[in-house]
């Protein structure tokens, strides 16, 4: 039962990383053509509540798919089960979702 949750959720989050990704893409495209530096970029996205909430939730459902996929890759390459499986993947998500979420306090939030 739990690797059928584990599924559901990994494509959950596909679901909402797909247009988070596409959005991301066009919007560095744009701002590249544009000849923005990255000064000008960080001017923009600093402060902006948009910009962290959108990051955020790209960050949330990254950390999510990547734990998750690593689950099983590690099960099928190590053998791990049980705890130890759970324990690792556990700390692959929440490392990834920290320095994700520094990064997004990085371009949004600190002057």
């Amino acid at each position: 039962m739990l690797d059928l949750r584990l599924y559901m959720l990994q494509r959950l989050s596909a679901m909402v990383m797909a247009p988070l990704v596409l959005t991301h893409i066009g919007v560095m495209i744009y701002a590249i053509q544009g000849g923005l530096s990255a000064g000008e970029i960080l001017s923009r996205t600093q402060g902006s509540l948009f910009w962290m909430l959108f990051y955020g939730l790209f960050v949330l459902a990254v950390s999510i798919h990547s734990a998750i996929g690593l689950r099983v890759i590690l099960h099928e390459a190590t053998g791990l089960r049980g705890g130890a499986l759970a324990g690792v993947t556990w700390g692959i998500g929440l490392a990834f979702l920290a320095l994700g979420a520094r990064a997004v306090w990085a371009v949004t939030v600190m002057p």
